[in-house]
This record gives structure tokens, C-alpha cells and sequence, in this order.
């Protein structure tokens, strides 16, 4: 009989769904993956269906078994993570219509409600988050008051890694790092009545899971969720913590001396700082997240971008597309490919860009659904490389802006997703900051943190500690030094980056006023013109 000598790790994304082994050392073996789906509308909702979700994670899991021999057997145990926020609801006889995502934007009204309201500050004193459309709270708020036969029709609001740990193990739980965020307090990782009062779901709170940690607490693997992923019944399953911890986890967020921070800057842009529970700066905007880490005292702030290097997309795709109507096609990749060299042809600092491109605006470090990206100190004698390099370093502005909103600057940071592939990129992070940056060679940075909390919970590691020591310290590379110049000419700029977005809210504002009144015009005149 083969030996127990493989940990996986499940990372249920918003668009995909990864299954991925690793040895008990944390080599990565092999992974699967399945695409995910999602449905949004033009009310701003985003929702995705439960059982398909399921089924998608266990198709994950037997293409895992198809890669690696003997995978059922080998397998010590296994952890669950997935997207966060939003609303999963189960009730007796399962799921409850669909969930709402944590892009579902239908909670807006609620939130400026509850953000007005006396008790605001005392609910983000204790959860250290500030109120969003993607969060549970906000969205059961909103369910309550408009639509209260969801949550009558339920037993337990999950999220995406509780529904599908329910699957995996017929438990009915979740983890201190979102219930805490949500509806907690992320000193004690305990349900707080003071938070559940603000968000008027007192009479709710038999809808709360049980809170377990994964890291100690295992439940084996049923005998159906056995036959439906190839697996062996009884096989330990951890509930992971939320993915945006589990990747920083993976990614080197905790481990070695100083004031630890990583960034994951791709599609999106997440900051994330390891701070002891008595440490947190809280500021005075009410923005951001404090969500625990699988390490007793431990937790990170957070502060996230609607968009990264979505912005980066947008800039050579116009290029792109431009070309195109000349007649001289090229692809996305090779657009890519000139990034060095355009950002080596123009000069640093002359330009300004923040970077909100999201049709959404943004949400750090401050929360404005109307924010737009936009260009400032444009002059006759610009060219696309220095647009380019005004647009990454943007992204740098942005970078800094979201950790100068949780305290003092970090002393390194760890770099993962897009951006850390462009030797470019990451200079202008590391002087935007005027901080070392390390780039982690982990692939799969999410599933390998959900696998280290099955390490620790198994007894392969004594602790957490001893499990970075080795799942994730070794892969880390060298520090990279901000240039000094570089790092000179973007402490000039960050002031003028913050002046700028302080002074455009109102410009934004009648912006956003001015397009929903020529649509509504468009679409009066549309409907005039019917015959």
C-alpha cells in the first residue's frame, strides 16, 4: 500500500477552480483545473450556482487523480479556499437559490445606509472592515429588507469554501478569518453581537455558522464526497481561510525579520501587511479589511484595488487596436513583449495616472464607485512610452497609497502576480515605496497556503512557523533594492498622486452625472423613436 505522502489544496476562484498536490515538504507535484462560471445582470448582480460549483470542484479533484498515480491512497489530507465575501445559502434541502457573489453590486443602497448610520464606527472598530456591496453583511442587510424570503428559506449563510467544505465533509461551518471580518471581532476571532446589531441582523444570527480552525480541526471525508472525487472516505479535510490570506500565506506574507508586507498586483491589486492583533492601525476612512492569519495573534491588513495591471491591458490594447486600423495587426502578447523597452524609452515622473479603470471605481484605499482612471500633466511632447510608464507607475502610486492608509511604510515586500514578472514593474513598485521587494517562485500561492494549514492540522509541522520555514521561505528570491534615484523622483510624486485624488471626486461625481443623464436622454429618445 502506497504511503501518505501527499497534501492537496483546493483554490475555488472566481473563475476557475484548482485542485493541486504537493509533497509533504511542499513540492508542488502536479494540478487540475476547471472553469468556472458566472452570471451577472444589469442590475448589478453576480451570482453563480451552487451545485455546479460542486460538481466543478469534484471534477477538479479526479482530473487531480488522472495526473497523479495513485493519488486516492497517497493522500494525507486535504484543504479547502475559495474566492471571499458574498453569499452562499443552504437550507434544508440544500441550496437556496443561487449565490451572490462578491462582485454582486446590489447592496449599494444598503451600504450607504449603514455606513450613515451612529453605529458604523463602533461595528468597523471591531471587525477593522470597512463596508462593501461584496461582503456578507451588506448583502444579507440588503436580502433582509428587499428580499427576506431568501433568508427565511435558509438554515446557514456560507461562503464559497463553506459550501463546498459542507460537500466535502457534511459540516456546516466557517473560518475565523471571514467570520470575523464580517460579522467579528479579529482580536478574539469571535461573532460580535455589537457588530451584528449595526448590520440589523440580530434576528438573523441562527443563520451563522459554526466557527472552526482549520489548522487544529479536521473533519474526514464522506463516503458520497469519496465516490464524487476519487478520493478514500475518512481522508482529513481543513477548512482553509479566505484566498486572499491562504495567497499571501503561500506567497512569503509572514516569515522573517521586519514589518513583512505582500502584494499580489494582477488583474486586481491586494496589500496585505502581517501585524500582531494588538498593532492594527485603523484608520480613519474605515476602509479596508483586518483578516486573521492561520497563526494565533497574527493577522494582516489589507487594503485591495479594483484594478492592477487591468490597466496595463487597456493601455496596449488601445496601442493595439490602433495599429489594427492601420492594417498592421499584432497580438496582446507581443505588446507585452516591447513593455521593457517602452518603459526604458521614457522618462520617470513627468506624468501622473490613477489608475481606476474598473467600471466600478474603487474601493482602496478609499471607496468611490464613481472614480476614474485618468491622465494629469499631459504636454504636446508626450509619446505612448511615457503614457505607458505614467500608467505603471500608477500602479506604484496606488501600491503606496493602499499601505500608507494601514501605517508606516513595511520593510519589504513580498511581489506576486502580473506584475512581478517584469523586472520594469517591479522597480517601480520597490521605489515607489522605497522598499526591498522578493519575488516568490511558488505557482499555485493560494493552494499551497490551504495545503500548509492541512500540514500543521496533520502533524507534518509543529506550527505555522516551522511550515513557511520550509513550504516557503526557500522560495523566495533575493531582494531587489529600490534604484535611489528612482525612489527620489517618486517621493516628489506621491504627493501630487494624493492632491489629485483628493481634489477629483467632485469632477468624478458630475462626470458620472452627466453620463446617466445623456443615457437617459438616449434611452427616452430610443423609445420615442418606436414605432
Amino acid at each position: 500500500m502506497a504511503s501518505a505522502d501527499i497534501l492537496i489544496g483546493i483554490d475555488a476562484g472566481t473563475s476557475v477552480i484548482k485542485a493541486v498536490a504537493f509533497d509533504l515538504r511542499g513540492r508542488q507535484i502536479a494540478a487540475a483545473s476547471v472553469p468556472n462560471r458566472y452570471a451577472s445582470g444589469a442590475d448589478g448582480s453576480a451570482t453563480q450556482s451552487l451545485r455546479r460549483t460542486w460538481d466543478d470542484c469534484a471534477t477538479a479533484l479526479r482530473s487531480l487523480g488522472d495526473k497523479v498515480e495513485g493519488l486516492a491512497a497517497r493522500t494525507a489530507a486535504l484543504s479547502v479556499t475559495a474566492q471571499g465575501d458574498g453569499t452562499w445559502l443552504v437550507g434544508r434541502d440544500g441550496p437556496v437559490g443561487d449565490a451572490w457573489l462578491w462582485l454582486d453590486a446590489r447592496a449599494a443602497p444598503t451600504v450607504e445606509r449603514l455606513a450613515a448610520s451612529d453605529t458604523d464606527r463602533a461595528r468597523f472598530e471591531a471587525t477593522g472592515t470597512g463596508l462593501n456591496t461584496c461582503q456578507q453583511g451588506t448583502q444579507m442587510a440588503h436580502m433582509d429588507r428587499h428580499t427576506p424570503a431568501l433568508l427565511d428559506g435558509a438554515e446557514v449563510a456560507l461562503h464559497c469554501k463553506d459550501w463546498l467544505y459542507l460537500n466535502l465533509t457534511g459540516i456546516r461551518a466557517t473560518d475565523p478569518s471571514e467570520a470575523s471580518f464580517t460579522f467579528g471581532n479579529f482580536r478574539n476571532r469571535r461573532y460580535d453581537d455589537t457588530v451584528i446589531e449595526a448590520l440589523g441582523l440580530s434576528h438573523r444570527r441562527k443563520l451563522l455558522p459554526e466557527i472552526i480552525d482549520g489548522t487544529v480541526t479536521t473533519h474526514p471525508l464522506t463516503a458520497e464526497a469519496a465516490a464524487r472525487t476519487g478520493l478514500l472516505e475518512g481522508t482529513p479535510v481543513s477548512l482553509g481561510y479566505v484566498d486572499m490570506v491562504m495567497t499571501a500565506l503561500g506567497a512569503g506574507v509572514y516569515g522573517g525579520a521586519g514589518d513583512i508586507a505582500c502584494s499580489t498586483i494582477g488583474s486586481t491589486g491586494v496589500h496585505l501587511r502581517a501585524v500582531s492583533s494588538d498593532r492594527v492601525h485603523l484608520n480613519d476612512a474605515g476602509t479596508g479589511y483586518v483578516i486573521c492569519l492561520p497563526i494565533p495573534g497574527i493577522v494582516t491588513q489589507v487594503q485591495t484595488n479594483m484594478a492592477a495591471t487591468l490597466n496595463l491591458d487597456w493601455i496596449l490594447g488601445v496601442a493595439a487596436g490602433i495599429l489594427s486600423d492601420v492594417g498592421k495587426p499584432v497580438k496582446h502578447g507581443e505588446m507585452v513583449a516591447r513593455l521593457e523597452s517602452w518603459l526604458a524609452a521614457s522618462a520617470p515622473g513627468q506624468l501622473l495616472y490613477h489608475p481606476y479603470i474598473s467600471e466600478a471605481g474603487e474601493r482602496g484605499p478609499f471607496v468611490n464607485a464613481d472614480a476614474r482612471a485618468g491622465f494629469i500633466g499631459l504636454a504636446q511632447h508626450h509619446r505612448f512610452p511615457d503614457l505607458l510608464r505614467a500608467v505603471a507607475e500608477g500602479l506604484g502610486m496606488a501600491t503606496r497609497d493602499c499601505y500608507g492608509a494601514m501605517g508606516p511604510m513595511p520593510s519589504e515586500l513580498r511581489l506576486t502576480g502580473g506584475a512581478a514578472r517584469s523586472p520594469g514593474l517591479r522597480g517601480i513598485v520597490a521605489a515607489a515605496l522605497d522598499r526591498p521587494v522578493r519575488v516568490s517562485d511558488r505557482d499555485e500561492a493560494g493552494a499551497a497556503g490551504a495545503a500548509m494549514m492541512a500540514a500543521v492540522a496533520n502533524g507534518v509541522y509543529p506550527d505555522m512557523q516551522a511550515c513557511i520555514a520550509e513550504w516557503v521561505t526557500p522560495l523566495l528570491g533575493a531582494p531587489e533594492q529600490p534604484d535611489p534615484k528612482l525612489a527620489e523622483t517618486y517621493q516628489r510624486l506621491f504627493p501630487a498622486f494624493v492632491a489629485a485624488r483628493e481634489a477629483l471626486p467632485e469632477a468624478w461625481e458630475k462626470l458620472a452625472d452627466a453620463r446617466s443623464g445623456a443615457s437617459a436622454q438616449e434611452k427616452q429618445e430610443g423609445t420615442q423613436d418606436e414605432p
